[in-house]
C-alpha cells in the first residue's frame, strides 16, 4: 500500500490493514494445530484407513488388469485379495517353520556363546590406556555414594504379587492380540471396499474438492502415480536387497538364510529403523554359531556391502524423482508421523507426505507445502544466477553458468554444438536474469546491487568467452572461403542502446555469433547520448570514429535493448543510423518487449531488418543473410544426406494409400480439438512434394493441390531435416517462412510439428497443428502431440496389416 492511499484511510482501517498478515498467520497456525490434534486423537480410525489406501494402491493395478481381461471388477477384487492373503499366509507358515527350527537349534549354540563372552570379558579385563580414568571415576562414585548413605538410610521394600491364574493370563494374552487382529480385520475390509468402489470413491473425492475438475483430476492422477511408482520401486529395491542377502548368508553358512533374507526385504519397508533391526538377527546368529569370528565378520561385511549398493546405486537409479520429495522433508516427515502414529506412521510417512506435496502443487493456499517438501528448486536458474550476482558470489555464478552450458553439450561436441549450448544458456538463463535486473532496477535495487551485478556478469562473460573461445582468424578465413561451409562469413557489430544491461546483452550476442565463425565486434559501452562511446552532434549525426569504422565495415548491426517500451528509442536511433549510413542493415534485440517485437509492421516502420527477442531468433536471421537477402524468398530446409533412402522407405511403407485418408482426417480432427487450433495436417514428405491427405487446412476442396505442396516451401521439410519437433511461435517473424506465399495467402502465424517415424526411425512426415494467431506450446503439450503421432503410426501399421491397400 503506497503512502497516498494510506493517508486517505482512517486510522482504524490503517491499523487493521497492518494487522492482516499477522492475522492470516495466526489463523493458519490455529488450523494447523486443529488438524494435528485431529490426526493424533483420531489415529485409531485413520491408521486402518491409511493402511487400506496404501494396500489399495498396491493391489489396484492387478485388479484393473484382470478387469481389462474381461473379469468383473468384484470377481477381480476377490481374486486379487484372496491371492494376496494366500501369499501372505504361505509366507507366514514358512517363516514360522524356520523360526521353530531355529528355536530348537539355539540350545546347541550355548557353549559357543559362553566361550565367546568369556573371551570378550577376558579381553575387557586386560590393562588398557583407560584404566586410570576408570579407576578415578569409580573412586569418585564410591565417595559420593558413601556420603549419600550416611545422610539418609533408605529401607528397601519389595512388593510381591501373587501368581495369576491361567485363565487370567489367557485373557491378558488375548487382550494383547485383540487390538492388532481387529486392526487387521478393519484394514482388510477397507481394502476390499476400496478395490470394489474405486471409481465411486474417486468421484466423491472430486466432488469434495469441487471447483475445477481439471485440476482436481490432475491432482488425483499425480498422487496415485507418484505413490504407486514409489511403492513399486520400494518393492523392487527390497527384493534386490533380500535375495542377495539370503544367497550370501546361505554361502556363508548362517542358519535360516532364507528367513533373514525375507525379513530383511520386509523390514526395509520401515524407513531408517527397519534395515538396522533386520541386520541384528543374522549377526547375532553368526556370533552364536561360529566358534571363531569369520562368520560374524563375513555377515557384517555382506550387510554393509548390500547397504552401500542399495542406498547409493539401486535406490537413486530406481526411485529417481518418483516421490518429488526432498531428503530433508522425508526425514522430517518420518519424525512427524512417527510422533503422531507410532511405527505405522513411520511406514506411512512417505506416501502421506506425497499427498501433501500434490495438494500444495494444485491448491494455491497450500503452495507453501510444495516449497517446503518438494525436491524441485524453488528458484529458477535465472533467479539463482541473479541472486548469486547480487550476493557478490561471482565464482558460484560462473560455476553455474559453465555447468549449464556443459549440460547442453553432447558427448562429442562440435563447433555448432558448442555455439548452440552457449546460445541456449544465454537465452534461457543469462538474458532472463538481466530482465529481472531491469525490473528491479528502480524498485528495490541499490547502487551496491547494480555494481555487483555489473561486475559479476562481466566476469561471467569473460570466463565463458575464454572457455568457449572465438574462432581464430584462420578458421574465419576457411569459413569465408567455403572450405568448411557453403555459407559466407558475416561481419557483425553489436552494441547496447542505453543501459549497461543493454551492453551486457550485446556482449552475449557477440560471443554467441562468433562461435559460428562470424567476424564479430562489440561496443564496450551503451550508445545512449550521454555514454562515453558515442556522441550525437548538433545535426543528429553519429560522430564517434570507432563507431563509424565499425558500422562501415559490418554487414549487420545488432542493437540490444532491455527497455520494456522501446518504440520511441528504437525509431530514433535507427532513423539516425539510416540517415548517416543508408545501406546499414539493423536487427533490434527487444529482450524485454515481446509484444512489440511480435508486431510484424514495427520493424518495417522503424527501418530495421527485423525485431527479435532471443538469440535463437537472431541466429535464424543471420543464417538467412548468409544465403541471401531474407526479405526476398523462402529459405528451404537442407536435404538430408540419406534422403533418397528415406523417400524409398516412404513409398514402401504404404502410408500414401488413399484408404488411409479417413484415418488421417480423424487424427487431424482430434489434434484440432485437443490443442484448440484452427487447422491440423498429416504430411508425408516426398522427394519434391509434400502430401497432406485428409488434413484440415484453410483451403476449399478445389484449392487443395492434387499433387501436394512444394517441398522447398513447406515447414514440414524442416521437421524431416531436423528429425525432431519444430515449434514456430510466429511464422511472420521467422525469416525462413516470413515471405512464403502460402503462409501469406493462408494467413498462417503458428506452426508446431512432430515427426512421423517408421520402425527403423526414418522420418516419413509429420503431424502438425496450425493457427492464424501467434502462440506458444508447452513441453507437456508437445509431448501430447508426440504421443498422438506415435499412436497414428501404430494405427497405420495396424490398418496395413488388416488388408492390402493401393499406393497413391
Amino acid at each position: 500500500m503506497d503512502r497516498r492511499a494510506r493517508a486517505n484511510m482512517a486510522p482504524g482501517l490503517v491499523h487493521l490493514a497492518e494487522m492482516l498478515p499477522a492475522l492470516r498467520l495466526l489463523i493458519g497456525l490455529m488450523i494447523a494445530s486443529i488438524v494435528i490434534l485431529a490426526l493424533y486423537f483420531g489415529r485409531d480410525l485413520l491408521i486402518p484407513l491409511a493402511l487400506a489406501m496404501l494396500f489399495g494402491f498396491l493391489l489396484d493395478p492387478a485388479v484393473s488388469r484382470l478387469k481389462r481381461w474381461g473379469l468383473p471388477r468384484m470377481a477381480s477384487a476377490i481374486v486379487v485379495v484372496a491371492f494376496a492373503l494366500a501369499a501372505l499366509g504361505g509366507l507366514g507358515m514358512y517363516l514360522g517353520s524356520q523360526v521353530q527350527q531355529l528355536s530348537a537349534d539355539l540350545p546347541t549354540y550355548q557353549s559357543t556363546i559362553r566361550d565367546k563372552l568369556r573371551s570378550l570379558r577376558k579381553s575387557a579385563n586386560m590393562p588398557s590406556a583407560w584404566d586410570g580414568v576408570f579407576k578415578t571415576y569409580n573412586t569418585v562414585e564410591k565417595e559420593i555414594a558413601s556420603v549419600d548413605s550416611a545422610r539418609a538410610r533408605v529401607q528397601k521394600v519389595e512388593v510381591q504379587t501373587p501368581d495369576s491364574k491361567p485363565t487370567t493370563r489367557m485373557l491378558q494374552w488375548l487382550g494383547r492380540i485383540a487390538e492388532p487382529v481387529t486392526t487387521a480385520g478393519i484394514v482388510l475390509l477397507f481394502v476390499i471396499l476400496i478395490l470394489l468402489d474405486r471409481d465411486d470413491l474417486r468421484d466423491r473425492l472430486l466432488r469434495l474438492v469441487g471447483g475445477n475438475l481439471n485440476l482436481a483430476t490432475d491432482a488425483l492422477d499425480e498422487a496415485s502415480q507418484r505413490i504407486g511408482k514409489y511403492l513399486r520401486m520400494q518393492f523392487i529395491v527390497n527384493v534386490s536387497y533380500g535375495v542377495p542377502l539370503a544367497m550370501g548368508l546361505l554361502l556363508i553358512g548362517v542358519p535360516g538364510a532364507i528367513l533373514w533374507g525375507v525379513l530383511g526385504a520386509i523390514m526395509r519397508f520401515v524407513p531408517y529403523v527397519g534395515p538396522m533391526m533386520s541386520a541384528v538377527f543374522p549377526l547375532a546368529l553368526a556370533f552364536a554359531v561360529d566358534p571363531g569370528w569369520n562368520m560374524f565378520l563375513l555377515t557384517l561385511g555382506l550387510i554393509l556391502l548390500l547397504e552401500l549398493i542399495s542406498n547409493n546405486v539401486i535406490e537413486p537409479w530406481l526411485y529417481g524423482s518418483s516421490t518429488g520429495l526432498s531428503t530433508l522433508s522425508i526425514i522430517v516427515a518420518a519424525t512427524f508421523w512417527t510422533a503422531l502414529w507410532g511405527p505405522i506412521g513411520l511406514i506411512l510417512s512417505t506416501p502421506l507426505t506425497v499427498c501433501l506435496l500434490v495438494l500444495g502443487r494444485y491448491i494455491p493456499s497450500l503452495k507453501f507445502m510444495e516449497v517446503l517438501l518438494g525436491s524441485e528448486p524453488v528458484l529458477g536458474p535465472q533467479q539463482r544466477l541473479y541472486q548469486r550476482l547480487l550476493a557478490d558470489d561471482a565464482d558460484d555464478a560462473i560455476s553455474m553458468a559453465v555447468q549449464s552450458v556443459e549440460e547442453r553439450l553432447p558427448s562429442k561436441p562440435g563447433q555448432d554444438d558448442r555455439a548452440s549450448a552457449v546460445r541456449g544458456f544465454y537465452d534461457e538463463v543469462a538474458i532472463p536474469a538481466l530482465r529481472i535486473a531491469t525490473q528491479q532496477h528502480l524498485e528495490s535495487a541499490t547502487a551496491e546491487h547494480r555494481l555487483r551485478l555489473s561486475n559479476g556478469m562481466a566476469a561471467l562473460l569473460e570466463e565463458l568467452q575464454d572457455q568457449y573461445a572465438f574462432r581464430s582468424r584462420g578458421e574465419h578465413a576457411r569459413a569465408a572461403s567455403g572450405e568448411d561451409d557453403q555459407r559466407r562469413c558475416l561481419r557483425i557489430h553489436c552494441a547496447g542502446v542505453r543501459w549497461e544491461v543493454d551492453a551486457l546483452g550485446a556482449a552475449m550476442v557477440a560471443h554467441a555469433e562468433s562461435l559460428h565463425g562470424h567476424e564479430v565486434s562489440c561496443s564496450e559501452w551503451a550508445l545512449a547520448p550521454d555514454s562515453k562511446s558515442l556522441q550525437f552532434d548538433v545535426n543528429g549525426l553519429l560522430a564517434d570514429r570507432e563507431w563509424t569504422r565499425a558500422v562501415k565495415q559490418s554487414d549487420l548491426l545488432v542493437l540490444s535493448i532491455f527497455n520494456h517500451q522501446p518504440q520511441s528509442m528504437a525509431r530514433r536511433i535507427v532513423r539516425r543510423i539510416r540517415r548517416h549510413w543508408p545501406g546499414a542493415r539493423v536487427v533490434l534485440c527487444l529482450w524485454n518487449a515481446p509484444a512489440v517485437a511480435a508486431d510484424p509492421d514495427f520493424a518495417r516502420q522503424t527501418g530495421a531488418q527485423a525485431c527479435v527477442t532471443s538469440l535463437r531468433e537472431l541466429h535464424l536471421w543471420v543464417e538467412a543473410m548468409q544465403v541471401g537477402d531474407p526479405g526476398e524468398s523462402v529459405i528451404a530446409a537442407p536435404i538430408p544426406d540419406d534422403d533418397e533412402q528415406r523417400v524409398r522407405m516412404l513409398h514402401e511403407s504404404g502410408v500414401l494409400a488413399p484408404a488411409l485418408t479417413a484415418l488421417y482426417r480423424d487424427t487431424a480432427k482430434k489434434a484440432v480439438n485437443a490443442f484448440n487450433t484452427k487447422w491440423a495436417q498429416v504430411s508425408w514428405v516426398d522427394a519434391e512434394r509434400v502430401f497432406a491427405p485428409g488434413s484440415l487446412l484453410p483451403l476449399s476442396a478445389q484449392e487443395v493441390p492434387q499433387h501436394g505442396f512444394p517441398r522447398d516451401s513447406s515447414v514440414c521439410s524442416y521437421v524431416v531435416y531436423e528429425e525432431e519437433a519444430i515449434v514456430v511461435g510466429d511464422l511472420a517473424r521467422d525469416p525462413r517462412f516470413a515471405n512464403d506465399s502460402m503462409v501469406h495467402s493462408l494467413k498462417l502465424r503458428f506452426y508446431a510439428g512432430v515427426p512421423l517415424t517408421d520402425k527403423r526411425g526414418n522420418v516419413l512426415g509429420c503431424l502438425s497443428i496450425l493457427d492464424d494467431e501467434p502462440r506458444n506450446l508447452s513441453d507437456d503439450e508437445l509431448e501430447v502431440l508426440g504421443g498422438m503421432a506415435r499412436q497414428l503410426m501404430d494405427d497405420v501399421r495396424e490398418a496395413l496389416r488388416q488388408g492390402p491397400v493401393v499406393d497413391a
